[in-house]
């Protein structure tokens, strides 16, 4: 899970996804919408697939980039897990709060 939080909290690969979240597409088309080298794209691509959010397949010379559906998924059910353990802790916290702020005491 490291791996695809450090890959996601770059701004375009997150729009790299974004995009990829629309269909297959060619690694030339996916840099044709960013104003950085190709290179840099390639670079961008590379840590998304070691990370294990997209894939890549040949078509005679191109390269088509896609979402690993099964992936993206299962990094969702971690975040949802995580959201779903935090907030009632949170909820706790902030009532407490607002409790402590009702009857005077500071906290």
């Amino acid at each position: 899970m490291d791996a695809q939080l450090k890959a996601l909290s770059d701004p375009i690969r997150r729009e790299i996804l974004r995009g990829l979240s629309r269909g297959e597409a060619q690694a030339g088309d996916i840099a044709a919408a960013f104003a950085v080298s190709r290179p840099a794209i390639s670079h961008h691509l590379r840590v998304l697939s070691e990370a294990g959010l997209i894939t890549m397949r040949r078509q005679a010379q191109s390269r088509l980039y896609a979402i690993d559906a099964e992936a993206v998924r299962a990094l969702r059910g971690r975040f949802d897990r995580f959201w779903d353990d935090a907030l009632p802790r949170l909820k706790t916290v902030i009532e407490a709060d607002q409790k402590a702020k009702r009857e005077g005491s500071p906290r």
